[in-house]
């Protein structure tokens, strides 16, 4: 219900400005831009479900057989005792929680291609425990938020970006994103747990928080003492190995319960391509909304009327020509990546303001994608307060980012 609101208020304010445009200031472009918008967004949106097909087969495959194999039942089991805390309504040992795991070391590695098709995965187990099919659970939401949040733990791609950009230390935004995303994602944890009066305060819980900060302290520590190159190579070997580690263990576990694992996998890639098409309405319906949006101007309206605020108020104006990355995050993952690099090439990539956009890009996670196609993907129409949870979360992330890089870089 409340992605309804959304997606009618992006075409309400994005008409209205464009008509105040031509009236007022004589802009004949406005209409013809947005109309563009709609079929450009639409073509977008399903050339990134045709790619997207690929990799939900692979994965998707991969995962039927770490299911049929046991692999994700006994994960399941091992993280029990925090996530029956952390998610009480699944059931304990359900094999729903191997999926999350899963889902989230993708996303912490940042392998988005590995990370979609397994919180997909997790959905549809999600969704067999649901009762009311078209309505999120509080698992559901919960696992949405940690999603949005965008924990992230090697931005691999970012650093990229920057390299390509001709940033002199790529690698300089590495501690501030980790900073700022983990404090995205233990305030979506807080807030949500808020709203469904989950006690955080309890042992486990609290010595599960507690080892992560100190794991990314200890990360965060080792990782300073190499060179950018050494960083680099390293952040990009562990991740790729520890993702083929998976896909070897997966495989093995199969043989070890004497599987077909050609024919388990080949069972998995179907439910991929059969998700894939699923998902292309939902993916049509927000981009289309959040191409209009930007084509209007409504977005360029907001930066500078942020800005004008900050600068009533006494505060620094730094900040705000990174706004755009941050505001769009939310909307459109391609959208803020665009917005990043052109961030760092309008004001250089070793600017304060081409820093802060890469941080904007890495602190959260494009909170209205993920609902569209996670929620779209399983027929849940009513997200209750999952939006308002990502949305907070990803509020937390900017202002924590903001901080980071006075701190860092101001």
């Amino acid at each position: 219900m409340v992605l309804n609101y959304i997606w009618i208020a992006f075409f309400v304010i994005a008409f209205v400005i464009a008509l105040f445009k031509l009236l007022i200031m004589g802009d004949v472009e406005v209409f013809p831009a947005m109309m563009n918008s709609t079929f450009e967004s639409s073509k977008t949106a399903f050339d990134i479900s045709l790619g997207l097909t690929g990799v939900l087969s692979l994965w998707l495959g991969f995962m039927k057989i770490g299911e049929q194999g046991g692999l994700i039942n006994a994960l399941a089991r091992l993280l029990s005792p925090i996530f029956t805390r952390l998610f009480p309504d699944i059931p304990k040992g359900h094999p729903a929680t191997g999926s999350i795991f899963m889902n989230i070391a993708a996303n912490m590695l940042g392998l988005d291609n590995a990370a979609t098709p397994l919180g997909l995965k997790a959905m549809e187990q999600l969704q067999e425990l649901n009762t009311k099919k078209d309505t999120a659970t509080n698992p559901m939401i919960m696992f949405l938020v940690l999603n949005t949040s965008g924990l992230t733990l090697i931005p691999i791609g970012i650093m990229v970006y920057r390299s390509q950009m001709g940033a002199a230390q790529p690698t300089d935004i590495f501690v501030p994103i980790l900073l700022a995303t983990f404090v995205s994602t233990l305030a979506g944890i807080i807030i949500t747990s808020l709203y469904q009066r989950i006690n955080l305060l309890n042992r486990t819980l609290l010595l599960t928080l507690g080892g992560m900060s100190a794991t990314v302290a200890t990360m965060v520590w080792g990782l300073m003492q190499l060179d950018k190159d050494r960083m680099n190579l390293m952040s990009m070997s562990v991740a790729n190995i520890l993702l083929m580690t998976i896909i070897i263990a997966f495989i093995l576990a199969g043989v070890r319960k004497k599987i077909n694992v050609y024919d388990a996998f080949i069972e998995g890639a179907k439910e991929g391509f059969t998700t894939a098409v699923r998902i292309i309405p939902y993916l049509i319906a927000i981009l289309v909304g959040i191409g209009v949006f930007r084509a209007s101007g409504a977005m360029d309206m907001l930066v500078e009327g942020i800005g004008q605020a900050v600068v009533f108020c006494g505060g620094s104006s730094d900040f705000v020509g990174a706004l755009p990355t941050a505001l769009m995050k939310p909307l459109s993952g391609s959208g803020a990546r665009g917005l990043m690099v052109d961030a760092m090439n309008t004001y250089g990539a070793d600017s304060f303001v081409g820093r802060l956009s890469c941080i904007f890009q890495g602190s959260t996670d494009t909170t209205f994608y993920i609902l569209a196609v996670y929620f779209g993907s399983v027929g849940i129409r009513y997200t209750r307060h999952a939006l308002v949870c990502g949305l907070l979360a990803d509020l937390a992330g900017v202002i924590a980012a903001i901080g980071v890089a006075y701190l860092f870089f101001g």
